[in-house]
Formats: C-alpha cells, structure tokens, sequence
C-alpha cells in the first residue's frame, strides 16, 4: 500500500513511518524540519528511515497549498497518516501564531487534497488536551470537549471539526487519534521524560508544577504505533441511523471516528519521577512551582471502543520503557 506519512521526522511520525516500512508499504514522508527544536534530532530520526529502500522523503511545509496539492498530484495515496502539527501546550502561550499557520492552515490543505484526490482513509493526530475543563474520568470520546484551555488543544478541537464537516460534506473517511501524553526513544525535547532526564544528568533542578499534584496517562511510543497500524485498514462507515439525540459523540452519520489511544492507567508525576531516578541511579532536585496556565491536573483514557475493534492492550511496564528510553538518550548524547 503506498502511504503518506506527514511530519514523518518528528517524534510519533519517525516510529510510524518506521513500523510501516518494516510492515513492507510503501511510504512517502514530509516534514518542513523546522527549528522548534533541536534539528539534528529531527535529522537524525530521517537518518534512520531514509535506510529503507521503501520509504522517500520531501521537504515539505504543509501549510504551503501548493507543495501540498503538488505532492497528492504526483503520488497516488491511498492512505493519510496526518501527524505534522505545531506541538506543545507551553509554547502555544508564547508563539501562538505557529499554531493558526500549520495546525489549522496546514491540517484545511491535507483535508482539501484528501478530497481532491479520493483517498480511501485519512487518520489525523489529535490529542487529550481537547478534554480541557472536563473533570469526569476517564476521559471518553463521547464526553464533551468543548472546552480546551490552551490554544493547542483549541487547534486540535478544531482540527476534529474540521475534518467531521469534510467527511460529512464529500464522505471522505476520517479517524481522529487523540493521544495521551506519549514518551519512549527519539522523543521530543520538549517533553517531561525528556527534559527530566537532561536536567538530572546535567545535576540540573527539574520544574515540577502544581507542587507535583499532577497525573498523566503516561503512553508508551509502541502502543501509539502499533494501534495506527492496525486502525489504517478500520476504514470509518456512514451510519445514516445515527442522530445527535441518541448516538455517540465520537461517532457521526458520517464516515467520522474519534478513538483515544492511551494507557489507561494514570499515573502521579512524584511517582514517574521516581522511576527515572531509580533508572538513573541519581536522585533528582526538585524546584516545585505553581500550576501552569494551560495545564490541566490528570489525564486518563477510556480505550474501551479502541480495544473493541483492534485488542488494543497496552505495554504496562513503565520501569522498562523508562529504561528504554534512557538507553537510547545516552546512546544517541554519546554519538553527538
């Protein structure tokens, strides 16, 4: 199957691109390599898919209509795995204008070219910030999330609502992947684990907000890629019976799905901390601060309809992904 594969050099668009070439498809990525972080990172992940013999890359910038229209004219998709977006909740207070150019610009031009060019399946990535104010858990897909508190989460909202209104408009197959808080190998700098273990072995004080009374559903890499896989053949269906009165808000009459994809097990920042210290064999220094604007206090998925369709099971073992990760980050700072 020849697959488009965008922002293909960052963190959960490299793991993709990668189990799909090893899985045999053919796979075109794009990422414009901004500086966002840092691009040896970027390059180094491209590195290591441009080894493949079926997979080929181009620099490209999605919220350019045109590269965008010429890239769909010259290839013959018939899949879109659409992971390119300005990520970050923090850097969307201070650069808010990086988010209206690639995550709405940018995400209206793959919708368009999808349309444009009949492909069968377009997944997107969205993410567990859209639940914003919501404090029932665990978060569900048919749960309101209509109120985002950082200007992330409201591109990211807005990307579904986008693409709910060009899947109803012209039945283009849509799935939507809101995913919660994902860490392991080659991830971003950005990050809590990442960040946390520079600073450590830096002898650095790591930032811990809201005084550590926070709890993520810590996701590791794997289980986000190994489930996009698996969901690029569940092809969404119209289902002309459902209505807004009775049917799931994650569903639609059109061929329109949302799906979260986390571990469903929370777990308390102290405590994740705690399992890089023992990993490392330093214990860390703290600087407790306040809560964050933007921030919210727990993430945690309902997978129930994920692991329905595709037996979605989790890899729950947070000492030995912590140590992979800080494997690879030694390995990869070593070779620098």
């Amino acid at each position: 199957m020849k697959l488009l594969v965008t922002g293909c050099s960052g963190f959960i668009g490299y793991h993709i691109s990668k189990r799909l070439c090893i899985s045999g498809h053919e796979v075109i990525g794009i990422d414009n390599m901004n500086p966002y972080y840092d691009v040896r990172l970027k390059e180094a992940r491209l590195n290591k898919l441009l080894d493949f013999e079926n997979f080929a890359f181009e620099l490209i910038d999605i919220s350019s209509e045109d590269c965008v229209k010429n890239l769909f004219s010259k290839h013959s998709f018939q899949r879109v795995i659409h992971m390119a977006a300005q990520a970050g909740v923090r850097y969307s207070i201070e650069n808010p204008d990086a988010y209206i150019t690639s995550n709405l610009i940018g995400h209206f031009n793959i919708l368009e070219s999808c349309r444009m060019y009949n492909i069968e399946h377009l997944l997107f990535a969205s993410s567990s910030s859209v639940y914003g104010l919501n404090k029932k858990l665990p978060f569900s897909t048919n749960d309101s999330s209509d109120h985002p508190v950082s200007l992330y989460a409201a591109t990211k909202k807005s990307n579904e609502l986008m693409s709910h209104s060009y899947s109803s408009l012209y039945g283009l197959p849509i799935t939507g992947l809101r995913f919660f808080t994902v860490y392991g190998p080659w991830g971003r700098p950005d990050m809590a684990l990442f960040k946390f273990t520079e600073s450590i072995l830096s002898e650095k004080k790591i930032d811990i907000y809201n005084h550590g009374e926070l709890a993520r559903d810590f996701t590791y890499i794997d289980d986000i890629s190994s489930a996009i896989e698996a969901l690029i053949d569940i092809i969404p269906l119209a289902n002309e019976s459902w209505n807004t009165i009775e049917g799931p808000i994650s569903e639609s009459s059109a061929p329109y799905k949302i799906y979260n994809i986390g571990n469903s097990k929370p777990i308390d920042l102290i405590d994740f901390i705690s399992a890089l210290e023992a990993e490392l064999g330093i214990k860390a220094k703290k600087n407790f601060l306040p809560m964050q604007r933007g921030d919210v206090l727990r993430t945690h998925a309902d997978v129930n309809d994920l692991s329905a369709i595709i037996d979605y099971q989790p890899k729950d073992n947070l000492k030995e992904n912590i140590g992979l990760f800080v494997q690879w980050y030694k390995k990869y700072y070593m070779s620098l």
